[in-house]
C-alpha cells in the first residue's frame, strides 16, 4: 500500500448561481498579463452547453485523456512512440483560437478623442492580439444562461445519447432545465498532462498531489496541452510556456483556500484531503467504464483506518494532512455518503475534482401547464426528470445511470427528512431506508450542504506556515471561523 496525500474539491452544482465571482477573481490574480489574456483557470459553463473551449468534450477531436489498449494497458489518446516527436512540431489535435476566442478589449480613448457630433460615441472593439478592430462572435462564457437555444445547448455533445423523448423532455422548458458546471484543473492522481510533457515541466507535488508546471523546464512544446482532456492547460503566446491552475498554493501554504474557494458566493466549494492508495490508482482507471466510479473509491483510503495512518507516517505524510483527511469534507461527500462524483472520468486520469449533482426539481414534470409530479413512489420523478439520468451520467459516471439515480434518492431524501423534521406531515423511514440513508446521515448531509462553516468546508493542512508552529487549535476545541476572514484569523490550522 502506498499511501499519497491530495489535496482534493467538491463542487456542490445545486448551490451554484452562476455569478462569475471565481473566475474574475481567478482572473484578476493569475492571467491579467500579456499572453494569458484568453486564459479562464476557471470558468463557469451553462449545460447543457457546448463549454470553454468550444466541444472540449470531443475527444475524437481533441484526443485526450487515457484509452485502454488490447491488452488492458492505458494509452495516451494524444500521442505514441512512433509519432510522439512530430507532433512537437505539429499537432492536429490542439484547440485553435477559434476554439477558444479572440481575446478583446476596447478602444476607449474614441469616448473622449471623438470629435463633436449628434451621436453618442463608441468605443469599438480591438484584438487583444493584433490590435486591430475585431467582430466579437465569442467568448469564455459566450453559452451563459442560453439552455434551450439550438447554437449551444443543443449542441451539448452529451445530449447525443438522449431519446427524442428524453430531449423534449430536457428543452420542455424553454431556458429553466438548466445547470451551472464551474470547471477548474482537476488535479487528477493519475494525470495524462504530466504523462505527454516531453520535458518534464509538468510534475505532481509529493506532499500535496497538486499538479504544477515548472517555467523554467517548459519549453512550449504544448504536448500537455493536447493531452488535457479537460483543456484546462494553456499556453502563453507571449512567454512560449505553458500554464495553468496551481491551486493558488501560496494561498494554501499561508491557511488560506484558493481565491475562486474563498470568493465563491454560494459557498459551493469545500476543501479537504483524501488519502489514496497510489498502488490501486493506475489499476483502478483500467476497468470498464460503468465501474470507474466504484474503482476509483476502492483506490481512496480511510483516514480513520489504523493501518492506513502508520502506512502514510510511514510514507512521510505529516501528522497535521493525516488531520485534515480525517476531518475533510470531500472524503464524507466520496466516501461516506458517495454523492459526489468525478467529471467525465472515462478519461481515466482519476480526477480530484469531485461535483454535487444538480438534483433541480426532479420530482415532477410540466402536464398542460402544471408542474405536477407523475407516477406512484417517492422517487417516481428520476425517471421523468426535467434533467434526464442519462444526461447526468453521461457527464458524472461514464454512462452508468444506476451511480447517478443511487445519488439523487439520496439528495431527494435529505429533502424529504427535512420537510419531516419541518412540518412533520409523513413519514420518512421508507425513503430513507430506500435511499440507504439513516437519519442521522440526512443531517449531516443537510447541515454540510445548507449552514458549513468555514471549517467544516477548508480543512487546511498547515504546509509551510511559520506562524502555525504554536498551533493550539483543536478540531474538538475549535467554534469555527464563520465570522472571521482568513485574513483576520489566528493561525488555528482551519
Amino acid at each position: 500500500m502506498d499511501v499519497r496525500a491530495q489535496v482534493s474539491m467538491i463542487f456542490h452544482l445545486d448551490k451554484c448561481i452562476g455569478c462569475h465571482t471565481c473566475s474574475v477573481a481567478c482572473k484578476n490574480i493569475w492571467t491579467d498579463r500579456p499572453g494569458a489574456e484568453y486564459m479562464w483557470w476557471n470558468n463557469v459553463e451553462t449545460k447543457p452547453g457546448t463549454g470553454f473551449p468550444t466541444h472540449w468534450e470531443d475527444q475524437e477531436k481533441f484526443n485526450g485523456g487515457w484509452k485502454l489498449n488490447d491488452q488492458k494497458d492505458l494509452k495516451l489518446r494524444s500521442q505514441n512512440k512512433a509519432d510522439a516527436f512530430l507532433k512537437l512540431f505539429y499537432n492536429p489535435n490542439q484547440p485553435t483560437m477559434e476554439d477558444y476566442y479572440e481575446p478583446w478589449t476596447y478602444k476607449y480613448a474614441d469616448l473622449f478623442s471623438a470629435p463633436a457630433g449628434n451621436d453618442q460615441p463608441i468605443a469599438i472593439p480591438i484584438s487583444q492580439v493584433t490590435g486591430e478592430p475585431i467582430d466579437i462572435k465569442s467568448g469564455p462564457n459566450w453559452d451563459d444562461d442560453l439552455s434551450g437555444s439550438p447554437i449551444y445547448a443543443e449542441n451539448d455533445l452529451n445530449l447525443d445519447k438522449l431519446t427524442e423523448e428524453e430531449r423534449n423532455q430536457l428543452f420542455e422548458v424553454e431556458r429553466l432545465t438548466m445547470f451551472y458546471l464551474p470547471r477548474i484543473c482537476n488535479h487528477c492522481a493519475n494525470p495524462s498532462c504530466v504523462a505527454s510533457c516531453p520535458s518534464g515541466a509538468i510534475y505532481k507535488r509529493g506532499e500535496d498531489g497538486i499538479v504544477l508546471i515548472n517555467q523554467e523546464k517548459c519549453r512550449g512544446w504544448r504536448a500537455c496541452v493536447a493531452a488535457c482532456p479537460y483543456k484546462k492547460i494553456y499556453y502563453n503566446w507571449k512567454t512560449g510556456k505553458s500554464e495553468k491552475c496551481i491551486l493558488c498554493y501560496p494561498r494554501l501554504e499561508t491557511g488560506q483556500p484558493p481565491a475562486c474557494f474563498h470568493s465563491c458566493v454560494g459557498r459551493i466549494r469545500y476543501l479537504g484531503v483524501l488519502l489514496y492508495d497510489a498502488e490501486r490508482a493506475v489499476e483502478a482507471m483500467k476497468v470498464s467504464n460503468p465501474s470507474l466510479v466504484e474503482a476509483q473509491r476502492t483506490a481512496i483510503l480511510d483516514p480513520n483506518d489504523p493501518k492506513v495512518v502508520e502506512s502514510a507516517l510511514k510514507n512521510g505524510i505529516s501528522d497535521e494532512f493525516i488531520e485534515s483527511a480525517q476531518r475533510s469534507p470531500v472524503y464524507k461527500y466520496v466516501m461516506e455518503w458517495k454523492i459526489a462524483l468525478p467529471l467525465h472520468i472515462e478519461y481515466r486520469t482519476m480526477p480530484m475534482l469531485f461535483y454535487v449533482p444538480p438534483l433541480l426539481p426532479v420530482m415532477g414534470k410540466s402536464l398542460n401547464g402544471t408542474y405536477e409530479q407523475t407516477g406512484e413512489g417517492f422517487f417516481t420523478g428520476l425517471a421523468e426528470s426535467r434533467l434526464p439520468m442519462k444526461y447526468l451520467a453521461s457527464l458524472f459516471s461514464a454512462g452508468n445511470t444506476t451511480v447517478i439515480e443511487d445519488v439523487m434518492k439520496k439528495l431527494m431524501a435529505v429533502r424529504y427528512y427535512k420537510r419531516q423534521t419541518s412540518v412533520n406531515d409523513m413519514d420518512v423511514s421508507q425513503i430513507l431506508r430506500e435511499s440507504k440513508l439513516t437519519a442521522e446521515q440526512a443531517q449531516a448531509i443537510y447541515e454540510l450542504t445548507a449552514i458549513p462553516t468555514v471549517y467544516e468546508r477548508y480543512a487546511l493542512p498547515p504546509l509551510q506556515r511559520e506562524e502555525a508552529i504554536e498551533n493550539t487549535c483543536s478540531p474538538q476545541a475549535c467554534k469555527g471561523c464563520s465570522g472571521l476572514g482568513f485574513n483576520e484569523a489566528p493561525a488555528r490550522g482551519c
